[in-house]
């Protein structure tokens, strides 16, 4: 994430912060009960994010996990197809000799 996209996302949330303070008091609450409220709303989101920003971190499911898992693959099936037969070949008799070694 850039710095730019960080400031931006700031500013945003600062906006969301008083447009619902507004909503709130236009909606018939003071000052007072609309900031609580506000905030609270801000709070809960901002919960929540970090929450779901946990679950990705501890499930491995974060984009750099993804990019590096697409990239071994890859560099894996390039492999793969530059193999002539004959290594191809000695590969797999290497698998199944050591699939037998476990079993």
């Amino acid at each position: 994430m850039r710095r730019i996209d960080v400031i931006g996302i700031g500013i945003g949330v600062f906006i969301a912060g008083g447009v619902i303070y507004l909503v709130l008091k236009n909606a018939g609450l003071d000052g007072i009960s609309a900031g609580i409220w506000s905030q609270a709303i801000l709070v809960g989101g901002l919960i929540g994010w970090v929450l779901s920003y946990l679950f990705r971190v501890l499930s491995s499911n974060m984009t750099y996990n993804k990019q590096l898992k697409d990239y071994e693959t890859a560099v894996l099936q390039k492999r793969l197809e530059e193999m002539t037969p004959e290594e191809l070949e000695k590969l797999q008799t290497e698998i199944e000799d050591e699939s037998k070694k476990t079993i």
